[in-house]
């Protein structure tokens, strides 16, 4: 009978230090997910120069080179932009970088940095 207790014994502790390792690993890989949207937002970024701004409609036409999170190749087209502060940001010119996701079914700039010189 001792031995089955004992065993029953080291059953809960491992059960129960698994249930406690979980949640550290669980933030570990939250933390490593975390650092690897950053570097795919990051790796998603696309060089273009500004064309044309819409402050009116709140779209910018950007001459661009390929967006790889998309698939697609460099062309010249209007993008909505996520927030309409971006619009005052840019001139016609600007080299920009930018990162366009599709949402709402609508391609949107959801990030606008200068290029870099």
């Amino acid at each position: 009978m001792k031995s089955i207790s004992k065993f029953a014994t080291i059953s809960s502790v491992a059960l129960a230090l698994g249930y406690a390792v979980a949640p550290i690993a669980s933030a570990t890989d939250a933390s490593a997910s975390g650092q690897a949207q950053v570097a795919d937002a990051k790796a998603t970024m696309t060089d273009g120069e500004i064309k044309k701004i819409d402050k009116d409609a709140g779209k910018l036409t950007i001459k661009h080179g390929p967006i790889s999170n998309l698939d697609m190749p460099g062309m010249t087209m209007v993008f909505r932009v996520g927030d309409n502060a971006m619009l005052d940001r840019v001139k016609i010119g600007d080299h920009i970088q930018f990162v366009v996701e599709k949402l709402n079914g609508a391609l949107t700039v959801t990030r606008l940095e200068p290029a870099q010189q």
